[in-house]
């Protein structure tokens, strides 16, 4: 039998508030509360530091931050500093990795899979580099990739959180004003840019539900929800 997900088209939504939407879900499913699920969403702008990272990689101070309208975030992702803005979709899959041999490296891949085959729906050919996560078309990174394992001791395994980023038509100027991912030799680029025509989020978002039914084999349930309504219902 297939494992399920169920899957949220939540719009934009802050940052923080999604974090903590996300440690809510972790929390509701380490206590045997909650199904596989996964949050849809495009986020305000925002430069979000993982564990790897330090200040370092951000190239503007807070004053000039803050005159952009760019937020900064420490968050317990894996990897460096990165870019979340309008344009971009966001992808938090809070999954019982037990139905994947949880095994985080694996995940990792599958999540790459999942938008490597996306990408190849629209003609383009992205892959991997190897010793960095993410998918790449040619030497530029369209798709960011950091995830967090939380220990679920009860059934002997992890539960996911954070996940993908992949850049559909964002302000890519943003990524100028930091090292993306602590990478300098290489450099980023959009779904928009590689086609030389305007995407539709909505039919992204789609392939994207239809690439992970597929990778992941998961059967999916797909709704449109507030943030502010799943997390009155999961506190």
């Amino acid at each position: 039998m297939k494992p399920t997900a169920d899957i949220y088209d939540l719009g934009q939504v802050e940052y923080g508030q999604a974090f903590d939407l996300q440690k809510l879900a972790v929390r509701r499913m380490l206590m045997g509360e909650l199904t596989n699920t996964v949050l849809l969403l495009e986020h305000p702008p925002v430069y979000t530091i993982g564990r790897s990272g330090g200040g370092e990689n951000v190239l503007i101070g807070q004053a000039e931050r803050e005159k952009l309208g760019i937020a900064l975030f420490d968050v317990d992702r894996g990897g460096d500093v990165t870019y979340h803005g309008p344009g971009q979709l966001v992808g938090y899959p809070i999954l019982h990795l037990k139905d994947w041999k949880n095994d985080v490296r694996d995940y990792l891949r599958l999540l790459e899979d999942v938008i490597i085959r996306l990408l190849a729906g629209y003609g383009i050919t992205a892959g991997r580099k190897e010793g960095m996560t993410g998918a790449w078309v040619g030497d530029e990174k369209i798709c960011a990739v950091g995830v967090k394992a939380n220990r679920d001791t009860a059934n002997q395994g992890y539960i996911s959180s954070h996940g993908f980023a992949i850049n559909i038509d964002p302000d890519l100027s943003h990524f100028g004003y930091i090292v993306p991912c602590g990478i300098t030799q290489f450099g980023v680029t959009s779904l928009r840019k590689v086609l030389g025509r305007p995407v539709d989020m909505q039919e992204v978002k789609q392939r994207w539900i239809a690439a992970f039914a597929e990778v992941f084999g998961v059967a999916t349930s797909v709704g449109t929800a507030l943030a502010s309504e799943l997390s009155a219902s999961w506190a």
